[in-house]
């Protein structure tokens, strides 16, 4: 993908894992976002993305405890 002159590739890569399946509680059960967190993903900046992906890991974590 080309970028315009003067953009950086963001250095956060996007979570999705392209198995996009929404759970009763709007998670994806792919990536772990929720939908809001997925519709808002690219207006993030990467600190906010580092800090949802370390929610998402907690996520993860918590859904294989069950």
């Amino acid at each position: 993908m080309n970028m315009p002159y003067g953009q950086n590739k963001p250095t956060v890569e996007s979570p999705c894992v392209r198995h996009c399946c929404l759970d009763s509680n709007d998670v994806c059960l792919g990536c772990r976002r929720t939908l809001d967190e997925i519709l808002a993903w690219h207006s993030m900046n990467d600190q906010q993305k580092s800090a949802l992906i370390e929610i998402m890991q907690q996520r993860a974590i918590a859904c294989q405890n069950r």
